[in-house]
């Protein structure tokens, strides 16, 4: 038996009883301190969570190296964007109360989108003959992007967010850009879910802030869920590689924001995101109903098609071999390709601080996991991460709920 410290919460969790091997569990936090030892990352934390308990939750390395200050259980992360699964659960929500439909085109409630331009594969541009729909910015498939996601001379005038800039106005600079295609026919990692974030203002008539607060922070006890906070010390120091001090990053959070971005904006602990990832599976307040879970962790990709499949040349990254995209996360179709042991039908998505999150109905589990390096080190850890939580699985697949 451990005791588990999470933010304010103590939760006494019996990792026999969670299925796992609590020597295999320890063999996590070895490898973890080993990245920190080495100055890839200045700490950590993790949250593993198994039939709606947390099995495992670690702390360790500092929060602020120049400060000297430890990584707390409570500590608050940017989780840039895993943002984006919590607005997809919003946006779910307004689709459960029959407010859109996913085929919808979203000129009606956004005009600016009405008549789009497309780009050829010359560059040269033309009408665009399919509208954005809402399952389109649901998966990445609306034609929209990110300046990074671009060859360098395009990227460099593709809008982003400014210091002084509304949602409204970032909404109306995307629409005057050519897509960079037909909607549906590409997957591009984009500006789509900041468009779905003011979508879901106009709908529903609430600020994003509002809506996340009232229909999801409040019912799940996410207390710490924010949009920035001016606590000296709390919010974790953010570093570039080679643990030096990134001042633009590390200024993300700290003041209020003219805008909620939906696509990265939000801070969380480690605690309220696991409150967050229990409703998802089906533990604690329910914010929308499980057909409606299981139906966003499907792979809606054109043709069933994996991302690096469905991706624009210059933007396949091999390290999604096996991934689709459902509504609002990647989904594991199939783990072969990517040499990962997550169950088919997992779905996950990470922060561009180095943060990431999966689920496994399969397995009834969860883990999380958040430092603060950018560019994102996820990539690099998450594998490893997996087969160590996975060979910690001491009882059969699949277990009773």
């Amino acid at each position: 038996m451990v005791i588990v410290t999470v933010a304010s919460v103590i939760e006494t969790v019996d990792t026999g009883a969670g299925g796992f091997d609590s020597a295999a569990l320890a063999r996590i936090d070895d490898w973890l301190r080993e990245k920190v030892a080495a100055g890839i990352m200045p700490g950590y934390q993790l949250v593993i969570s198994r039939r709606g308990e947390i099995a495992h939750a670690s702390v360790h390395g500092l929060r602020d190296v120049e400060a000297g200050l430890p990584v707390v259980e409570d500590t608050l992360w940017r989780i840039y964007s895993m943002t984006k699964p919590v607005v997809a659960v919003a946006a779910m929500m307004l689709w459960e109360q029959g407010r859109f439909q996913l085929t919808d085109e979203i000129s009606r409630w956004l005009p600016e989108f009405a008549s789009m331009r497309v780009y050829d594969s010359e560059w040269r541009e033309r009408p665009a003959t399919e509208p954005i729909r809402v399952w389109h910015l649901l998966t990445h498939t609306s034609g929209l992007t990110y300046h990074f996601m671009l060859p360098p001379d395009v990227g460099l005038t593709y809008p982003t967010w400014g210091p002084d800039t509304d949602s409204a106005e970032m909404v109306r600079q995307w629409a005057a850009r050519p897509l960079m295609f037909e909607p549906g026919t590409h997957w591009d990692y984009s500006v789509a879910t900041d468009v779905l974030g003011h979508l879901i203002e106009v709908i529903s008539g609430q600020t994003l802030a509002e809506f996340i607060a009232d229909r999801i922070a409040a019912p799940l006890g996410m207390t710490d869920l924010r949009w920035w906070d001016e606590t000296p010390g709390r919010l974790a120091a953010a570093y570039a590689t080679g643990l030096h001090r990134s001042p633009e990053t590390d200024a993300f959070g700290r003041t209020k924001p003219p805008a909620y971005s939906g696509g990265g904006g939000l801070l969380s602990t480690a605690a309220d995101y696991q409150r967050f990832t229990a409703s998802l599976l089906g533990y604690g307040p329910r914010l929308l109903g499980p057909r409606t879970i299981a139906f966003m962790a499907r792979n809606h990709l054109p043709g069933g098609l994996d991302i690096p499949t469905l991706s624009l040349p210059y933007n396949r990254n091999p390290h999604m071999a096996g991934i689709g995209h459902g509504l609002g996360v990647g989904v594991w179709v199939d783990p072969i390709p990517g040499r990962v042991p997550m169950s088919p039908g997992s779905y996950y998505w990470g922060g561009a601080a180095s943060t990431v999150f999966w689920i496994d109905p399969v397995e009834d589990l969860s883990v999380e996991f958040y430092t603060q390096v950018v560019p994102s080190i996820e990539q690099d850890i998450r594998p490893t991460l997996a087969s160590l939580a996975y060979a910690a699985l001491a009882d059969r697949c699949g277990p009773e709920r």
